[in-house]
């Protein structure tokens, strides 16, 4: 199972009044996205609104188990502080109803009461038994085998504890023997009175604390479960979701604002490969398919050309099989015969320029990482003022040295990008040279075209828009403030311009574009995957005991293509360095390990370093970094212990010996020029839901390539044909027919292994104290 998440821009309209010293008119505020209390993305900070409009878009693949997906406004007060305005929280089970429409939602309070998540497995009897004065009683033995999804707590993983009470009539008649046991021994017993009659009423109620030792425990959640479930004298095992206490906060909130919210919730069921053989043989061979509208791939973008995500599947799916050169060239040179003037050259939003603009984020992350992340962080860190709106100015201000200010950033970023062509990934020249071949093919008039062609992509598409949104592209680990991020955005318009008006810079123009056009052999090279910035992370202290607070320290993890190296503080001089070289594995390491979540485990030459994530987004981008810049070392292990050696054993396996071979197989990074893992059932599957989703315009394509081949006449101008780009309608239909068999196949393998997994199960845990 595969779950997905897009949201797209989002705003607030009348924002409410927050605690604190903070004016109305002063409200300045940000959302962030949790999943669960789990915060995995966060909007940059709009100034003094209280409509703000939060115009990022975010995707995501959700990595974990989840109940809530959650969305928080908060305000900066005077002193920096986050003050909670409110929060908008969907239940997993209802997002589908929001799906791909736009909402406003009330913003509700954020009640610490009510902020809960995880679960409780509990194991439940009742039996009849003769108690000690001959009477006949019932013994209740509640046992909690585990709790799973708790909170994090101030940064660290929470100590966990449970109250079990009976709630209902209070009685004296009947004896109840209440036992609790948890993983870590503890036990308590405690004993109720209560009128045999009275049981159909009763409740067992189980509270989970946070032990804060020396501060007040914190709450994390309860769970309620009738005593008259426990019937026939059996053993009931179920996990409970944990619930806010007294159902959570009741307050109104209708002076607190509205969020609109447009989220794209996507669930896939990934089959085995067998299963998705003719769909994917199918969209391989569209390069090869006269005339390209005719083709799979190319009729999956017609039918979803509104649709953000629809391509990025099948781009993955032509890089992995080394087939998207071929198929972008084509349907660029399909566009290119629509274009009518030179200077409008791939500045739609084709199917074309989809292709590429993806395939760019994909394959150029260490290009951008190489050329602008040096100086972006100049630029962050400096702090120089660029403003050159006299409107903007502030009070002691100089416009002239802010211009050269800007003057300065803008050559140090052009420079840059213009002496890059050594570091372009080779699949970034291949599309380029092509580009530019069928360019002056179309246009042989024009001498420039060769080079605003690729400028379309490199300034416009990737650049630009890198340096204006460098968190968007991971070039920098938070949003910036205001005024950096508006001297970003100067930056970035001026090199949008530079790179449209070719002609103002043809020397440089000439540096770059000759570069990138060359053959792939010309510009062969191992590439290296792309390096991570400075980013906060818990380290284990080597030589400790297994659990406890203080084995754990705050550290700042940084990896290059040479080494990664971790420190006590950001930018400051690393206290251990590993060589990338020496890796031999990088795999996450189990939460029992150390009762912590989002951890994983770099095995090299020496001891294993074991690191705690911020959260599990930033977990799973460790884990994709570093097995990147590690996957052609020599001596790679083939298996690792998911947990870790302590007592004299292995926590994992038991085996005994320290030196023993891991008992479970290491992740396999693809050794290919792309440096792309890439699981093709899952984009063939994403591919097939789309198609399923769009049936109704598959069957309008249908009907249209019908009716043009059997109309022999004039094109008439019927709304059915401008709907699609059909050239030939007999090979377009052909090709429909195959996609629709196909897709009828692939329904009938999803109900043929569709099943009902039972409530209480790890994946269906059992939802709330009524299901």
């Amino acid at each position: 199972l595969v779950e997905m998440l897009l949201k797209r821009r989002g705003e607030a309209k009348n924002l409410g009044p927050v605690s604190g010293p903070n004016r109305q008119r002063d409200l300045c505020t940000f959302c962030t996205i949790s999943l669960d209390q789990e915060e995995v993305f966060r909007t940059k900070v709009f100034d003094k609104s209280v409509s703000p409009f939060y115009g990022e878009d975010f995707y995501f693949e959700i990595p974990r188990p989840f109940q809530c997906l959650s969305f928080y406004v908060y305000a900066k007060s005077v002193f920096q502080r986050d003050l909670p305005v409110g929060k908008v929280s969907i239940r997993k089970d209802d997002l589908c109803k929001y799906s791909g429409k736009e909402n406003w939602f009330s913003l509700h309070p954020v009640d610490p009461n009510s902020e809960v998540q995880g679960k409780v497995h509990l194991e439940m009897r009742l039996n009849e038994v003769i108690t000690e004065n001959g009477s006949v009683g019932q013994h209740l033995s509640v046992r909690i085998i585990e709790c799973q999804g708790l909170p994090l707590i101030s940064g660290q993983n929470c100590d966990p504890y449970a109250t079990v009470s009976l709630v209902g009539p209070a009685s004296k008649t009947c004896h109840v023997h209440l036992q609790v046991t948890r993983s870590s021994s503890y036990s308590k017993k405690s004993h109720f009175q209560v009128e045999e009659e009275d049981i159909e009423k009763l409740e067992i109620k189980v509270d989970l604390w946070n032990n804060e030792n020396l501060a007040q425990d914190v709450f994390l959640g309860e769970t309620r479960v009738p005593v008259k479930i426990l019937q026939n004298d059996h053993i009931h095992k179920a996990w409970y979701l944990l619930q806010p206490k007294g159902n959570g906060s009741k307050s109104k909130s209708d002076d607190l604002g509205s969020l609109r919210l447009k989220l794209t919730y996507i669930e896939d069921t990934v089959l085995p490969s067998a299963c998705y053989t003719p769909l994917c043989n199918l969209l391989l061979k569209s390069p090869d398919v006269k005339p390209i509208s005719a083709s799979a791939a190319h009729i999956l973008g017609d039918i979803c050309r509104e649709r953000y995500e629809a391509v990025l599947p099948m781009v993955r799916l032509l890089l992995h099989h080394n087939r998207f050169v071929p198929f972008v060239s084509a349907v660029a040179a399909l566009e290119l015969d629509n274009t009518q003037e030179a200077n409008t050259i791939f500045r739609g939003n084709s199917l074309a320029t989809r292709c590429i603009d993806d395939m760019m984020k994909i394959v150029g992350k260490n290009y951008l990482a190489v050329t602008l992340k040096p100086v972006i962080d100049e630029i962050c860190e400096s702090n120089k003022t660029c403003e050159i709106d006299p409107i903007k100015l502030k009070e002691g201000d100089n416009v002239e040295v802010n211009k050269e200010n800007l003057q300065g950033y803008v050559q140090k970023v052009f420079s840059s990008i213009t002496q890059s062509s050594s570091s372009c990934p080779p699949l970034m020249c291949d599309v380029f040279r092509s580009l530019r071949h069928l360019a002056c093919k179309r246009f042989p008039a024009d001498p420039h075209v060769q080079y605003s062609a690729v400028s379309s992509f490199v300034f416009l598409r990737f650049f630009a828009v890198a340096v204006l949104s460098p968190h968007s592209f991971q070039l920098r680990s938070h949003h910036p403030d205001p005024e950096i991020s508006r001297t970003l955005t100067l930056i970035s318009k001026t090199i949008q311009t530079l790179g449209s008006w070719g002609s103002l810079s043809k020397k440089l123009f000439n540096q770059l574009h000759f570069t990138v056009a060359q053959s792939y052999s010309s510009l062969v090279r191992d590439l290296q995957p792309c390096g991570c910035p400075f980013r906060e992370v818990q380290k284990r202290t080597q030589g400790k005991k297994r659990l406890g607070k203080k084995n754990f320290k705050k550290r700042w993890l940084k990896v290059t293509n040479r080494e990664l190296t971790y420190h006590k503080h950001k930018g400051k001089e690393a206290i251990c360095i590993i060589n990338v070289k020496n890796i031999r594995a990088v795999e996450k390491l189990d939460e029992s390990a150390f009762n912590r979540k989002n951890m994983f485990q770099v095995l090299h030459s020496e001891k294993p370093l074991y690191v705690q994530a911020g959260n599990c987004v930033e977990a799973s981008e460790w884990l994709e970094v570093l097995g990147q810049v590690c996957r052609c070392n020599e001596g790679r292990l083939a298996t690792f212990h998911p947990s870790t050696y302590s007592g004299g054993s292995w926590q994992c396996c038991k085996s005994l010996s320290s030196s023993a071979p891991g008992c479970t197989h290491c992740t396999t990074t693809m050794l290919a020029n792309l440096q792309l893992d890439i699981d093709c059932d899952r984009e063939t599957e994403r591919i097939f839901s789309l198609l399923s989703s769009n049936d109704t315009k598959l069957q309008d394509m249908e009907d249209a390539c019908a009716s043009m081949a059997v109309y022999q006449g004039p094109q008439r101008e019927q709304e059915e044909y401008s709907k699609f780009t059909i050239q030939e309608p007999k090979e377009t239909f052909q090709t429909l027919k195959q996609l629709r068999n196909i897709m009828e196949e692939l329904r009938r393998q999803h109900i043929v292994r569709n099943y009902t997994i039972a409530y209480g199960s790890l994946d269906n845990p059992i939802v709330g104290k009524t299901s």
